[in-house]
């Protein structure tokens, strides 16, 4: 370990950069929400949960005559038959 460290060719903000077409946003979600979100992600066997819930958003948006109980319970069904295979 060194006893100082030059950061002055430093920058801030995010390590990675956000790739385009996407926007980082801060958003609050229930706790039992993002850990359905998660453990579908871990029974999977890894992934980014975020994904998922962006994949749920999506359907919901193509299919937004039909009532959001109705895509969740088809996205569910889906992962659950993935899961199965």
């Amino acid at each position: 370990m060194e006893a100082e460290y030059d950061f002055s060719q430093g920058k801030r903000g995010a390590i990675e950069p956000i790739p385009s077409g996407k926007t980082r946003i801060t958003i609050r979600l229930d706790d039992e929400v993002l850990a359905w979100f998660r453990e579908q992600v871990h029974l999977a066997g890894g992934g980014n949960y975020q994904t998922l819930i962006n994949e749920a958003l999506r359907q919901h948006i193509r299919e937004s005559n039909k009532p959001l109980e109705e895509i969740l319970r088809k996205v569910v069904r889906e992962e659950l038959e993935r899961i199965e295979q």
